[in-house]
């Protein structure tokens, strides 16, 4: 097969743009080639926006690359993300009107010099572990089309894996970033609580959601990291985030050296396990165990862990509905245009008393300070991505089942990342596999509060004995 572009990492498109042997240009065009010519089968993305990233990516060359970190790399965007003069996407409420302002994700992506192709596609307001949405193709994994690709950012997922762009940046604020990464056999990083300034947990209901890159390997998911905590290349100024040893210098460094030793524990169980039928399919467990022995034969230390999460279920559910108490649709007309799912959603959390969301909130801050202290020994915590591989196309919504049953199911298929999000810690998911070859099996690895480094380093390590870079959907690549 010849060598194309997409072949290469977001380092080294970034590094030929530099050294002359191509331009930004030549690579939005080849990859803007690949999108239509993959995504009618893929359904990755909801919008192409290839006029507007020509002239980008012309701008730039005739400019030169200057001092922004991405500066000329092509990537996409999430569909949630409202930008000016783009249709605001992934529901019906909005009838297809175009946002008159950028929102800070988008802003802070323009920051860094990279030439955004379109916006990858997601479910409606981002409520699901899935994306199939009502009406438009659902984004499918390209490692088995008739399987998906997960969610909420299942889009940039199934895009960065079939190569359709080097990386992506994604939102999680239950595993949104990690479920379709695991699944689509890339690495997705959930940053720390307040580590990415432009979208860091403040603004989100118990500061749950995150932006956060999405890439084929960890030195480039450092590398997108990096460019959304300091977009214009400056120190970090607006994240709070912090941790041992955490200064100005860039994830980048600890993604590409990958040195020293770690102490981390083994999650045993879930926070889930009493309130739904959660069983860790073989493969997946395989994949665990898989790597806590390279761990061990790279001389980390290793041992078992548990959490205590017996109100989890409860309190986390509240957060949930309420959470999409604010979407703006409020007269009858307004709610008709949701998709089912998301108006039970809406009106289940108007309905919630404030003093039980209250009570949420303050719950769930106290499970943050119990994981916190029952994690405090270990610099990783390794986990499964998701208890069970891929699902078929319609298996979380199948007919006639309701916003109960179908949010059980995403905790089955996903149980281990919701948890994450509300103790505030950073987490990236590795594609190990449960063997070289097969389908995609992640393993996540949750670090202390602002703990990236560490994880970038354990992940680097891991990357060196397991390859997963040279790992592609044959059909797609």
């Amino acid at each position: 097969m010849a060598f194309e572009p997409h072949q290469l990492t977001a380092q080294e498109q970034w590094d030929w743009i530099r050294r002359g042997d191509t331009t930004s240009t030549e690579l939005a065009e080849h990859h803007l080639a690949r999108i239509e010519r993959l995504d009618p089968r893929l359904g990755a993305f909801a919008r192409v926006d290839g006029d507007r990233a020509l002239a980008r990516a012309a701008g730039i060359d005739a400019a030169g690359q200057g001092p922004a970190p991405l500066s000329g790399v092509p990537i996409a965007e999430k569909e949630l993300v409202r930008r000016a003069g783009a249709p605001s996407g992934a529901s019906a409420l909005f009838g297809g009107a175009h946002a008159e302002t950028s929102d800070d994700v988008a802003r802070a992506t323009d920051e860094t010099g990279a030439v955004v192709l379109g916006a990858t596609t997601a479910p409606e307001f981002g409520l699901t572990g899935f994306t199939e949405p009502a009406g438009r193709p659902p984004a499918r994994n390209p490692w088995d089309p008739s399987t998906g690709a997960g969610g909420s950012s299942g889009g940039a997922a199934a895009a960065v894996a079939a190569g359709l762009v080097p990386f992506a940046v994604g939102s999680d604020g239950g595993g949104s970033i990690r479920i379709p990464a695991a699944w689509c056999g890339v690495v997705g990083v959930k940053p720390s609580r307040g580590r990415v300034p432009a979208q860091g947990g403040q603004g989100s209901l118990a500061g749950l959601v995150t932006a956060g890159p999405i890439a084929r390997t960890v030195a480039d998911a450092a590398m997108l990291l990096d460019a959304l905590v300091r977009p214009q290349g400056r120190a970090r100024s607006a994240g709070y985030a912090t941790g041992p040893g955490d200064d100005d210098e860039p994830f980048l460094g600890n993604a590409v050296r990958g040195e020293g030793r770690f102490t981390v524990g083994v999650l045993e169980g879930s926070v889930w396990d009493d309130a739904v039928d959660v069983r860790v399919d073989p493969e997946n467990a395989a994949a665990v165990a898989r790597t806590a022995a390279m761990l061990d034969l790279l001389g980390h230390g290793t041992e078992a862990v548990r959490l205590p999460g017996e109100d989890y279920p409860e309190f986390f559910r509240v957060l949930w509905q309420a959470g999409a108490a604010p979407i703006p649709a409020r007269t009858a007309p307004e709610l008709a245009l949701l998709e089912p799912y998301t108006r039970e959603i809406v009106e289940r959390g108007r309905a919630l008393p404030a003093e039980r969301v209250v009570t949420a909130v303050l719950a769930a801050a106290a499970f943050e300070r119990r994981a916190i202290r029952a994690f405090a020994s270990y610099d990783a915590v390794l986990t499964p991505t998701t208890a069970l591989p891929p699902r078929p196309l319609g298996w979380h919504s199948a007919a006639g089942e309701d916003a109960d049953a179908v949010f059980d199911r995403q905790v089955q298929a996903a149980p281990f990342t919701s948890f994450v999000n509300v103790a505030g810690l950073p987490a990236i998911t590795l594609p190990v596999g449960a063997t070289d070859e097969g389908r995609p099996a992640g393993v996540q690895l949750i670090g202390r509060p602002g703990g990236e480094r560490a994880l970038f380093d354990l992940s680097r390590q891991l990357e060196r004995r397991f390859g997963w870079s040279r790992r592609h959907p044959p059909a797609f690549w």
